[in-house]
């Protein structure tokens, strides 16, 4: 936790600096750290999944998505 911290302090730091000189800032626009946010998300889900394999099996084999048998017919009699 305390690498976040510092991460974010400095952070901080630097745009009060860029603030207070006049400098834009080189960021990204918000649409690539919509997208790093996305990669993160789907790094961790595989992350988790492969933590707990039965969640992404139960996930697979649903019985929703089995193919329900038809009843057997009989023959009039």
């Amino acid at each position: 936790m305390l690498p976040y911290l510092l991460s974010l302090g400095a952070g901080l730091a630097v745009g009060v600096a860029y603030g207070l000189i006049g400098v834009k800032s080189p960021a990204p626009p918000i649409i690539a750290l919509v997208g790093l946010l996305g990669i993160l998300a789907g790094e961790m889900a595989v992350s988790y999944w492969r933590g707990h394999p039965a969640v992404l099996s139960s996930l697979l084999h649903r019985k929703s998505f089995a193919v329900e048998q038809e009843a057997p017919r009989h023959p009039p009699a």
